[in-house]
């Protein structure tokens, strides 16, 4: 069974039986539902659709545009994008709401239906519940014949994303042109081959070279963004001549950067020298999630400014970010959001703002990178079973460990004097996800190592 249906969307391998994969009737049964939660009223709605480059991508979106006009939904299709560019394009074109279709990291057997609110971010937990509630109870009525919505397509809306992001005060293009400097990137065979040589075109960069630029779909590798994933472009930079490489996921929402000599600037940096820069020229408050690296509350403590964690998932970070009025924040997988532009999750700003301040500095990424504390994270997992009680495993952890700091608002996280440990069910996998950190590789992995020990043997 490779179907998952969340508050945050539905996710699947294509293919198979409905209700057990992501079939064309899973995908009419979900988007008719989405329609039905949003019309409340009696006006047309208008939604904005966009995708990613995987090779289910365009069957899927042409039953997406068709099932919404039958349901009488105008349908504005931004064909390929990315998904901060589509959540910036409901803003832009005044739309009810949007629906990205990109399985993001995972492999191209997959993918899967994101849906934004009018403000182009992802909706509520509770609103997501409603949706899948109109889906059991299958309460949706199409239009007639002379009531179908109408299909208009928009083929400038990544020129558009990248035009607002050079509006930006602290992206300084001019500082980023005279830094002559020499990119490489690797865009995985998706959309970031279109996004990410446009943008760094217009921000002045003329020395690029591009791995896997091809919009085929066809991953060249797994398309998450980790160490073991980027061998060939680590390979092409340790041969010398580049400034900084980066490399997106499928679509675009996460940016892992590798230093000049090719050896890795580390995900979980990301958002913390991009967090450094924000912070130097505004004072305000910072928010990753609880899974993240503890280096953004060392670099927030720095400026006097507050930190404040959220429970895993863009949605949280975002709720905890408005309420805490928070400048910069975002997620430890590269994933940073820049409310001055949208609260989303986006690549192409963070590689705007990284280099504006490698250009500013005047430092070599290595040397950006040396100023942060050297945590090291290790990432485990344990495959869910049927018999699996998984509330049962939580409870029973925070327990266990409870003359520590315990936090159980997603999962049990445990804050150890010299690292922590977080344990989580995942939303997009049926596994329990197990981040541990501290100051050395071998602490971090004795911690995770002493976590997945006790579950099992909770399980037995």
């Amino acid at each position: 069974m490779s179907l998952i249906k969340s508050i945050s969307g539905i996710r699947g391998t294509i293919g198979g039986k409905v209700g057990d994969n992501l079939t064309p009737i899973d995908v009419v049964q979900f988007v008719s539902a989405f329609a039905t939660f949003l019309g409340k009223d009696e006006r047309p709605l208008t939604l904005v659709t966009g995708r990613d480059a995987r090779i289910s991508g365009e069957i899927i979106n042409k039953l997406i545009c068709s099932t919404l006009q039958s349901l009488g939904v105008h349908v504005i299709d931004l064909g390929l994008s990315t998904t901060p560019t589509v959540e910036m394009a409901v803003v832009q074109h005044h739309a009810d709401g949007g629906i990205i279709l990109t399985a993001s990291h995972n492999p191209m057997q997959w993918n899967a239906l994101k849906l934004l609110n009018a403000r182009g971010e992802f909706i509520s937990a509770a609103d997501g519940a409603k949706v899948l509630e109109i889906i059991e109870k299958q309460d949706y009525t199409f239009t007639d014949v002379h009531h179908l919505g109408k299909y208009t397509s928009y083929d400038q809306t990544i020129n558009d994303h990248i035009d607002h992001i050079l509006k930006l005060e602290l992206v300084d293009a001019e500082a980023i042109r005279k830094a002559n400097f020499s990119v490489a990137l690797d865009c995985v065979n998706s959309t970031g081959g279109i996004a990410l040589p446009l943008l760094l075109k217009k921000l002045g960069v003329d020395k690029v070279q591009v791995l896997n630029g091809d919009v085929s779909g066809i991953f060249a590798h797994n398309p998450e963004p980790l160490p073991q994933h980027l061998e060939d472009i680590a390979r092409m930079m340790q041969d010398g001549g580049f400034d900084v490489g980066f490399v997106v996921d499928p679509d675009v929402d996460r940016l892992a950067i590798l230093n000049e000599d090719g050896s890795m600037f580390g995900e979980e940096y990301t958002l913390v020298a991009v967090s450094d820069y924000i912070l130097q020229h505004k004072k305000g408050n910072t928010v990753s999630n609880l899974s993240s690296t503890r280096a953004l509350r060392d670099v927030s403590n720095r400026y006097g400014v507050s930190y404040n964690a959220s429970a895993v998932g863009e949605v949280n970070v975002v709720e905890k970010m408005k309420a805490t009025n928070a400048i910069i924040g975002g997620e430890g997988n590269g994933g940073v959001i820049y409310p001055e532009l949208h609260y989303g999750r986006d690549a192409l700003v963070g590689i705007a703002l990284f280099l504006t301040f490698m250009a500013q500095s005047g430092k070599k990424c290595s040397e950006i990178r040396s100023q942060y504390p050297a945590y090291t994270i290790s990432k485990n997992k344990i495959e869910l079973q049927p018999n699996m009680n998984v509330p049962e495993i939580m409870h029973k952890m925070a327990g266990k460990y409870s003359d520590y700091e315990v936090n159980t608002i997603d999962g049990v996280k445990i804050d150890f004097p010299d690292g922590w440990v977080h344990l989580r069910p995942s939303n997009t996998e049926p596994i329990i996800r197990i981040y541990a950190e501290a100051h050395t590789e071998e602490f971090a992995t004795r911690l995770a190592d002493q976590i997945i020990t006790d579950i099992k043997a909770l399980i037995r």
